[in-house]
């Protein structure tokens, strides 16, 4: 199954039609449907993420069957380990024969409480930790690894970091990947404005949530939760991270260019040339290596695929295919 044979009906070959019902209630309904009847018994775990750090998620486990695979999913930003997608393409995986541990990024999925510190996106230490973590406390024949959006960033940077952290995996999926955080805040800021509503009200209602967790380290003012994006995104950068600049925060966890030429593990990445988000131009002029493979579909939005009025993906199938069966 290859990115060309991605053809969704025509009614749903409008980007934004994808990348809006992608988010919908229908696809939640979907996602929440398809995992129950996978019969998959569903855990809730922390994982150490160093440092003190605790990430949480959900372990999902095939029932009365021993696994073949663990598998470490990563939702985008401002999604969850609930997300839709990441739902169905744990379905899809259990289906397999596969576990699977949908985890959350730090304040996402309501887990403000587990830690101080805001969640910015070169967070990517903890990540690695986090994914070390599970491998020790649910092994399995094989490790592999799988992201949509900023997670399909972070799945690919894990890759990278995989060798030195002593990480077995073994292959690794992206979908509709961020590639230059620059150029994607460019894209929002210039395209539709119910992107820009979206990524700012939902980012915005996570940096209130956490202000009145946590009063006395984060005591930000209401005219500082009011910037625009690209203001919000510098004070962030400038409070929060080590870098200290707008461009230095996203030089700190771009993929653009040839920063993947020293990935070792297998890739595979699908892209949606119509993609409203990220910009199809970062991908024309990415360099990768060898055994990383990029396929690009006609259609699909940002992280949409969507193949039918019932809410059923492509990229989920795809995801699913690309990480197995086993070699």
């Amino acid at each position: 199954m290859s990115a060309d044979q991605y053809q969704p009906p025509r009614w749903l070959r409008n980007p934004h039609v994808q990348s809006v019902l992608g988010s919908s209630v229908l696809r939640r309904r979907r996602g929440q449907q398809l995992l129950s009847a996978s019969g998959a018994v569903s855990t809730s775990h922390i994982l150490d993420g160093g440092d003190g750090v605790r990430l949480q998620g959900w372990l999902d486990v095939p029932r009365d069957l021993a696994p073949r695979a663990t598998v470490l999913l990563l939702h985008g930003w401002e999604g969850s380990a609930d997300s839709s997608y990441m739902r169905m393409t744990s379905a899809r995986l259990l289906g397999m024969g596969y576990q699977v541990f949908r985890l959350n990024f730090r304040d996402h999925g309501g887990t403000h409480h587990l830690n101080v510190d805001l969640f910015h996106s070169d967070r990517i230490d903890e990540v690695v930790n986090a994914a070390c973590d599970l491998w020790q406390r649910f092994p399995s024949p094989r490790l592999l690894a799988a992201g949509y959006s900023l997670g399909g960033n972070h799945v690919l940077r894990l890759a990278l970091r995989a060798p030195a952290a002593g990480l077995p995996l073994e292959r690794v999926a992206a979908v509709c990947p961020l590639l230059d955080p620059g150029r994607t805040m460019e894209s929002i800021a210039a395209g539709p404005q119910i992107y820009d509503w979206y990524f700012r009200r939902k980012w915005r209602e996570s940096l209130l949530r956490k202000r009145a967790l946590f009063p006395e380290q984060h005591h930000y003012d209401d005219a500082t939760l009011a910037l625009d994006m690209r203001g919000l995104m510098a004070w962030l950068a400038e409070r929060h991270t080590r870098h200290g600049s707008l461009q230095a925060y996203f030089d700190s966890y771009s993929i653009a260019g040839d920063r993947l030429a020293p990935l070792q593990l297998p890739s595979d990445i699908l892209m949606a040339e119509d993609d409203p988000v990220i910009p199809f131009d970062d991908f024309q002029h990415w360099h990768l290596p060898a055994h990383a493979h990029l396929e690009i579909a006609h259609w699909g939005g940002h992280c949409g695929f969507l193949e039918n009025a019932r809410g059923d993906g492509f990229a989920e199938r795809w995801v699913a295919e690309r990480l197995g069966p086993a070699p």
